[in-house]
């Protein structure tokens, strides 16, 4: 946004629109007692046409680029202390991504709870990072280092694309405020567990994640903070000086933990949708001896390798931003279209119907946002890629044609991979 007052204000506005969004999912989740999140949501209210096009675009492209871009940042982190000075490799940073895309993969098809050790544990890491940095900002501003809030509106651009890049990278940080919706089935009271999560957590994260901004901004000036690979990196050399080599290693192991909960959500996806039928049988299937939706999983990680190879972080999140906001606004819509239509199903958390209603026409500016602004081929391609997926449906959805090939091939893959089919209670 071209200051740091502004920069500010976007991270505040984007804090409030996860938890508005956070709060609606909450009620659809206490209508719609199903893991699978958006997916589910979509199929129950739209129907199978809907809920096909969503997954298709979101297990090929969605899930997959969000990883990409999380790993990317991990290797970023990671690779950062070996190059000081200067910008590490992009070849040794995608190496470092596909690697820990690799690890992920390995630990989430073995076991399940050595999966969410790690997201419990490296949690704890980025909290710690987080809070030493705030720590740190804080001490600076004592001392009286505020140049960069001088003035803090100057070089302000609000224009319509600006301000939706500004928020497709501030979301960013945010996103997982719908993780909870996608094991739905596995949480306890969640009429009480999903609004209580959101209105503790997300609050929280918005003001830590202000406070680490704020910090930012006075160790460095709005130019350095622009032109840095890694910011907290940054931050370490000019305050912890020789020790800044802890922040790097936590902010790396956050983001490791942070792309282990991405894969396991998107995972989640591809199995359910399988599940109901709108992706191949495989990848409904779990290894017979760990239990877990290896195939899923397998899918999920080839396909964001795939993204890393020609990908930038930037251009991965906003290609994932545009698509991910098509579909949280679609999925809010559904949650307006049963407040209005179907107002007697019951629901024991209500959501006032001001806060969907915002959050739909905050997606519709993010989706229209950069086509208004500064339309790129790449939408296109997107949105025809989403259009693509009518040519898949009707034959092997809506007429359930299956090719013998294709059996085959899934026989083979069941051999090979030691997988499964799986009941709902199984799962």
């Amino acid at each position: 946004m071209g200051s740091p007052a502004s920069s500010l204000l976007i991270w505040a506005a984007c804090g409030l629109l996860a938890t508005f969004g956070a709060l609606s999912y909450a009620e659809l989740g206490t209508i719609i007692k199903e893991s699978g999140g958006e997916y589910i949501y979509i199929l129950r209210i739209f129907g199978s046409f809907p809920a096909f096009l969503f997954a298709y675009t979101s297990v090929i492209l969605v899930r997959p680029a969000s990883l990409a871009a999380v790993c990317l940042s991990f290797a970023e982190y990671a690779v950062a202390p070996f190059y000081p000075g200067c910008s590490s490799p992009q070849v040794v940073v995608k190496c470092a991504a596909a690697a820990c895309i690799l690890l992920l993969t390995i630990i989430n098809c073995l076991n399940v709870r050595l999966a969410t050790s790690i997201m419990n544990i490296f949690t704890a890491a980025k909290l710690l990072a987080l809070l030493v940095i705030v720590v740190g900002g804080l001490v600076l501003l004592a001392k009286g280092q505020t140049q960069s809030f001088q003035n803090a509106f100057q070089n302000t651009t609000a224009g319509i694309g600006a301000v939706g890049m500004a928020f497709y990278q501030g979301l960013w940080s945010y996103d997982g405020w719908n993780n909870l919706n996608y094991v739905t089935e596995e949480l306890k009271k969640p009429e009480v567990t999903l609004p209580r999560a959101v209105m503790i957590a997300i609050p929280l994260v918005t003001c830590l994640y202000l406070l680490v901004n704020v910090s930012y901004l006075a160790a460095m000036t709005p130019a350095e903070l622009l032109s840095s690979g890694a910011v907290a990196v940054t931050w370490g050399d000019k305050v912890l000086g020789s020790w800044a080599w802890l922040i790097s290693l936590a902010v790396a192991l956050s983001t490791f933990g942070s792309s282990n909960g991405t894969f396991f959500s998107g995972g989640r996806v591809c199995y359910i949708a399988a599940r109901e039928g709108h992706m191949p049988d495989i990848l409904s299937m779990a290894h017979v001896r760990c239990l877990t939706p290896s195939p899923a999983l397998l899918f999920t990680s080839a396909m964001s390798l795939i993204m890393i190879i020609p990908g930038s972080f930037t251009t991965i999140v906003n290609f994932f931003s545009f698509i991910a906001w098509l579909c949280y606004g679609m999925t809010i819509s559904g949650l307006l279209y049963l407040k209005i239509k179907k107002p007697e199903l019951p629901r024991s958390y209500k959501v006032p119907i001001v806060i969907p209603i915002i959050v739909l026409v905050a997606a519709v500016y993010l989706v229209l946002a950069p086509i208004i602004d500064q339309p790129q081929i790449e939408i296109l391609y997107i949105v025809l890629f989403i259009f693509s997926g009518i040519i898949l449906y009707f034959p092997l959805v809506h007429f359930k044609y299956h090719p013998r090939f294709l059996q085959r091939v899934t026989l083979h893959l069941q051999l090979f991979l030691e997988v499964a089919p799986t009941t709902r209670d199984t799962n």
